[in-house]
């Protein structure tokens, strides 16, 4: 039989995988965050499990091919249950020699490495503050499966005839490099191919040019001698619902807006864009059509007092930031908290003090939050865990504010804001409404700081309703009527009020969640996004027979009231935080109770095996 006349294939070999940890690095303009959203959507639609890190560079306009300009973002997709983004990714993409120089050493022993040699030029070297080429370097084949190839020739090749000058055919690069890593790991052309066609129907030469890039990079894939095997990874065995792909600004959008739909308030959002919270001004400016009204203010005092207009008019007010706007709103906050007025304050942690590294992650405002305002001004705090957790965070910290009467804050982060995961799409009628009725007129005389016998909340009038004139401000008022008062006991028993009312929240809070033993040798205490790296390490102290559980709060304060007889049923307690031990710190004022504190401000999040290797290191 004659084969000479048929194109030779590479024989189909699909190796099954249970997960996979991908990273892409380059440029700011290489498009590595748009690359890394297409595969975790076409992951998503696959039904995998995933979660994501994109990792943005502190400079907007950092000098391109240097080392701070290196732009990645981290996706692991899986077959099972996962919480975080991974730790070392089994392949990575470098698109020149900065991105090498600042992720390489992450990669897994025996990953696979993508080179785009094309910029790796004397120049490009230099930028990286790199005296030799190391993919000259022997070790690095010893250590890596390395596919080294010219990623702006073969795009330019691919584009050919496309109509597109040089530079804009070399953006498609992004594109050629995904379409290998889709060869790679049995991912469809598709969902990609569509999206393309959406994102740039106005320019059909831009649509094609992708388009032909995309298939070039699976082509060569299925041709290249080193990449002999394609892996799978089968969908996760999920609950069964309506599925999308969130991120935490976005989820946590939604429950801000599924809470005014349930209080039957109008959400009313003042925001000074501030990296990493400006996500959340536009995520809440596109639910017009559900009565969301927002306002992009001057400054950030405006953002905050506009809210507290709001709240005062009969909305529910909000605002959002980033640590050092925080600082300028907290005038503000404690007048929120001395009118008693419902508001939702939302506090994106990042990397500081001051200006510090704004596009990386940090949970260093606890302690600020909680104790940050002059005088006695407390409040609620709470924290998500995860993005998806953001959306049921939203909806709880409305119901807080508007029940009680008074400010909450919530402190996301910017690994939370910025990672991905599978939102299962709630059924509206599984969400409990709490319908919040303002004050009406009654044939009695109106006392504005009256109080619930219950709640301690004081009525909520809206300005203009006969009967119901009031006066509030940041003056001290008298208990019930509401005038001015300088009488030293009035300002004590006020203090004591709004500290009574804060403090009872935590009576209708559910029991604490212990996942693991009840009780043993160590548990692993957290809050916010540190829940998935210290999930995982538990599952792996689990899996090895040790005694060890998980607790970890979204109601930072005040605190659970069953956490300190918790805590109390295992011999340590450790407690991991990006932060000098804030959490650590208040655990011991509150309960008198030594715990370890795992402190990391490096503005990366914990990987779960470094916190399995100090659970390992306590336990020995």
């Amino acid at each position: 039989m004659a084969h000479g006349s048929q194109t030779e294939q590479k024989p189909e070999k699909k190796d099954r995988l249970e997960e996979v940890v991908i990273r892409l690095a380059g440029d700011s303009g290489d498009g590595m965050q748009l690359t890394g959203n297409q595969f975790t959507n076409t992951s998503a639609l696959l039904g995998n499990d995933l979660a994501t890190f994109p990792d943005y560079p502190a400079e907007i306009r950092a000098p391109a091919g240097s080392l701070p300009g290196v732009s990645g973002f981290q996706v692991r997709f899986s077959s099972k249950d996962i919480h975080t983004p991974g730790d070392a990714p089994d392949a990575m993409v470098v698109m020149n020699p900065a991105a090498f120089k600042t992720n390489v050493e992450d990669l897994k022993p025996g990953g696979l490495l993508i080179v785009n040699t094309g910029n790796f030029s004397e120049s490009d070297l230099k930028k990286a503050k790199y005296d030799h080429n190391p993919l000259e370097d022997d070790s690095l084949r010893e250590r890596f499966r390395v596919l080294e190839l010219n990623l702006n020739q073969a795009t330019l090749d691919a584009v050919e005839g496309s109509g597109l000058t040089s530079k804009n055919a070399l953006r498609c690069k992004n594109f050629l490099a995904l379409g290998i890593l889709y060869w790679v790991y049995s991912r469809p052309l598709e969902p990609t191919e569509k999206w393309i066609g959406e994102k740039f129907a106005k320019r059909p030469e831009i649509v094609e040019a992708n388009r032909m890039a995309l298939r070039a990079g699976h082509k060569i894939a299925d041709n290249s001698e080193l990449l002999q095997v394609q892996y799978e990874v089968l969908p996760a065995d999920l609950p069964a619902g309506t599925y999308r792909t969130v991120m935490g600004n976005s989820s946590l959008a939604m429950g801000l807006v599924a809470a005014g739909r349930l209080s039957g308030l109008t959400p009313f959002y003042g925001s000074y864009p501030i990296t990493p919270a400006s996500d959340l001004l536009h995520a809440l400016s596109r639910y017009k059509n559900h009565g969301v009204i927002t306002f992009q203010a001057e400054d950030e005092i405006a953002a905050i007092t506009s809210a507290i207009g709001a709240s005062y008019a009969g909305c529910i007010g909000m605002t959002g930031t980033s640590g050092p706007g925080l600082a300028l709103k907290t005038e503000a906050l404690g007048l929120a908290v001395s009118v008693e007025l419902p508001l939702v304050v939302v506090n994106v942690q990042r990397a500081g003090p001051s200006t510090g590294m704004p596009t990386k992650t940090e949970q260093a405002d606890l302690l600020f939050a909680i104790f940050g305002r002059n005088s006695e001004a407390p409040l609620p705090v709470l924290a998500p865990s995860t993005p998806t957790d953001c959306f049921w965070t939203g909806i709880e910290a409305v119901r807080i504010a508007v029940t009680y009467m008074t400010p909450v804050l919530i402190l996301s982060d910017l690994a939370l804001a910025n990672g991905a995961e599978p939102f299962r799409v709630p059924d509206v009628a599984d969400l409990e409404p709490f319908p919040i009725q303002h004050q009406a007129k009654n044939g009695s005389g109106f006392d504005p700081f009256s109080r619930n016998s219950e709640t301690l909340a004081r009525p909520w009038a809206v300005p203009g309703t006969i009967g119901l004139e009031h006066r509030i401000g940041g003056l001290e008022k008298a208990e019930d009527s509401g005038d001015v008062s300088y009488d030293p006991e009035n300002h004590e028993r006020m203090v004591e009020l709004r500290e009574k009312k804060v403090m009872a929240i935590a009576d209708a809070y559910p029991a604490t969640e212990v996942y693991g033993p009840e009780s043993g040798d160590l548990v692993v205490l957290g809050w916010g996004s540190t829940y998935g790296s210290i999930r995982g390490a538990v599952d792996r102290c689990l899996a090895e027979g040790k005694q060890v559980a998980q607790v970890h709060i979204r109601n930072l304060w005040p605190l659970p009231k069953d956490l300190g007889e918790i805590l109390s049923r295992y011999e340590k307690v450790l407690i991991p935080e990006m932060n000098r031990g804030h959490l650590a710190r208040l655990i011991r004022s509150e309960f008198l109770l030594d715990s370890i504190s795992l402190s990391k401000v490096q503005g990366r999040p914990f990987p779960t095996s470094e916190i399995a290797t100090r659970i390992e290191e306590i336990l020995s």
